[in-house]
Order: structure tokens, then C-alpha cells, then sequence
């Protein structure tokens, strides 16, 4: 990531700690930056395409870091800590958001995580494709709906 889309999205962040997404606006956020419109536009299409970008890229960094063979777990309680750290952005953005939206956005994370660690763990067994693909499917969809009860909780008990 470059370093302005870097400065745009830890502005994004920091602004999504203090207010609902719905009220965040470009101005808000270049004003913050100390950047034109033009700049924000010239990286991103609106304030849904940074914050897809910038969960994005949050949850790629925790999958590089965390990732290992053998134990899911290890990329997705640094993914539920950063959650907890930055609980208010993410209930704003859980309340804010047409359903159907957060819900496309938090599958295809869930996705994106779950193949990642299925394609490695599977690489040393020997699966068939469509079996891969059923875990894939099942361990996404049990993720997404224990994501879904947490945030409906409004993120009150500890999924670690």
C-alpha cells in the first residue's frame, strides 16, 4: 500500500472510532489528511471502496503475519483482537451499513481467509477438488455466522 492510501485509511479508521460510516464524509476524511479531493479520488471511488480496501488490507496483513500451517486459529484470534481493539469502528460499521453490503463484505473476508488456510493445509492431503471446496464452504459459512452473533451482541463476549 502506498503511503498516502496508508494515510487515508488510518485517517478512515481513526474517524470510524468517533462517528457512524454513514456520517463519515470525503471531506471529513481529506480535511483530516490534509489532502485534496482529487487525491482521494484519485486512489479510491468513494468511501465504500476505502473501506473495502482498507478491511482489505487489514485482514491480509494479520493473514501474513499470523498464518501458519496447521491451526486456523492462529489467523483468526489476531483477526477477533484487532476486532475487540478497534470494537467501536467495527459496530459502526456493522450498524451503519445496508445489511446485505456488510454481509457481502464480511463473506468474502471470511472467504478469503478460510481458502487461504484451506489451499495450504490441503496442498499435503490428498482431497478431491470438490471436497476441498466443501470445507472451504462450511468452515466459511461457520465463521461468518459466529462473526454475525458476536456483532449482533454488539461484540459483548470473548471469542478467544
Amino acid at each position: 500500500m502506498n503511503r498516502t492510501k496508508q494515510i487515508l485509511s488510518e485517517t478512515f479508521w481513526q474517524i470510524l472510532e468517533e462517528m457512524p460510516y454513514s456520517k463519515i464524509t470525503v471531506k471529513e476524511i481529506v480535511d483530516r489528511c490534509h489532502v485534496n479531493r482529487n487525491t482521494f479520488y484519485y486512489h479510491y471511488q468513494d468511501i465504500p471502496a476505502l473501506a473495502e480496501a482498507t478491511m482489505q488490507a487489514w485482514v491480509e496483513e494479520i493473514v501474513e503475519k499470523h498464518f501458519s500451517f496447521g491451526n486456523p486459529l492462529d489467523c483468526l484470534i489476531p483477526l477477533v483482537e484487532g476486532c475487540t481493539a478497534r470494537k467501536k469502528a467495527i459496530l459502526h460499521i456493522y450498524r451503519s451499513v445496508h445489511l446485505e453490503d456488510f454481509l457481502n463484505r464480511v463473506d468474502k473476508l471470511a472467504l478469503y481467509v478460510i481458502r487461504s488456510y484451506i489451499d495450504t493445509a490441503a496442498a499435503a492431503l490428498p482431497l478431491r477438488p470438490e471436497d476441498k471446496k466443501l470445507l472451504i464452504r462450511f468452515y466459511k459459512c461457520m465463521f461468518v455466522g459466529i462473526a454475525l452473533e458476536w456483532l449482533r451482541t454488539g461484540m459483548r463476549y470473548d471469542l478467544t
